[in-house]
């Protein structure tokens, strides 16, 4: 064995250790939460945590009876040296307990708080007079996903960037953020005898001078693309460029290119819709490009998200 394969071997057994040792850090870790959360009697409760519309963070916090009734309150997001408060609402309950709540914006893109990536620790910091307490965020049990025809969304739908609600081990509340994934988000599409128009955003990478590809069938159109401010992109086809050439329907395919030979799907996916081909339908259209048959024209997404244009020749066009 050359010294290049024993290097690899190694690296790969390497990296095969953290795996094998994953199920047991999640059951320790479990273990140590169990252990430690019901010590934290003293924290204040976190009733309700999650992230809405993709962005927006929702508290519902209950007070320690110790806290009182403050006269302010606010939630701070901290991590390192930087730190962003939140006002936030204080009020007493029916029974007499005292309860926070607040919406906590996140991304400077979005005229929210500038936070960057990684984890951010999440406390409430009232004040009554001149005195001023912090309390950690006590989530005894995290969100659980609800069902339905709507989903909770996994990135705000203006950048894409993304956020979660985590737990430490210690059962104190945490921000998660990641940056953007390479996507190329639809905006809008408008469709009409004369051709088809796709509005779009490139979020989570760069491409340098590019262009749209439309597949199918073995079949390529390549089109200019054509920017409109500076996030949203256009393309125009017209429909002649995508005649079925059978009888039967044509899938086409969206893609953007550049020189570098990256690639990506146009699609559909900041969204909170579980049924994007239903919800996000484009209506049918009946076309005559100049010198060829009828066809209908139907713009949709698939279960992925990714836009397909179906074309098909008029049954009675022969």
């Amino acid at each position: 064995m050359t010294l290049r394969h024993k290097t690899s071997a190694v690296t790969r057994r390497a990296s095969a250790v953290p795996r094998r040792l994953r199920p047991r850090a999640v059951l320790l870790r479990a273990r140590l939460m169990g252990f430690l959360i019901p010590l934290r009697r003293r924290a204040a409760q976190v009733r309700y945590a999650g992230i809405l519309d993709g962005q927006t963070v929702n508290l519902h916090v209950q007070l320690p009876a110790s806290a009182g009734l403050p006269e302010q309150a606010e939630i701070v997001l901290s991590r390192g040296r930087h730190s962003h408060p939140t006002e936030a609402r204080v009020y007493r309950g029916t029974e007499g307990e005292t309860f926070v709540d607040a919406a906590v914006l996140l991304g400077a893109g979005v005229g929210g708080l500038p936070i960057g990536t990684g984890r951010w620790r999440v406390r409430l910091r009232v004040r009554t007079g001149r005195r001023t307490r912090t309390l950690s965020l006590l989530l005894v049990e995290p969100p659980v996903p609800y069902a339905g025809p709507t989903k909770p969304m996994e990135a705000s739908p203006v950048t894409g960037e993304r956020h979660r609600i985590g737990r430490s081990v210690r059962g104190s509340v945490r921000v998660v953020s990641a940056d953007a994934r390479a996507a190329v988000e639809v905006a809008k599409v408008h469709l009409e005898h004369s051709g088809l128009t796709v509005d779009f955003r490139v979020l989570g990478t760069r491409f340098e001078a590019p262009w749209a590809e439309f597949t199918a069938s073995g079949r390529t159109v390549e089109r200019a693309v054509t920017a409109l401010g500076p996030d949203i992109l256009r393309v125009e086809v017209p429909l002649g460029e995508m005649a079925p050439r059978g009888v039967r329907p044509e899938h086409w395919d969206v893609q953007l290119r550049d020189a570098t030979g990256r690639s990506l799907r146009l699609g559909r996916r900041l969204h909170d819709v579980r049924n994007p081909l239903r919800v996000f339908a484009v209506r049918r259209l009946a076309v005559t490009p100049p010198g060829l048959t009828t066809m209908i024209v139907q713009p949709r997404y698939t279960p992925a998200g990714n836009l397909r244009v179906t074309c098909t020749r008029m049954p009675e066009a022969g």
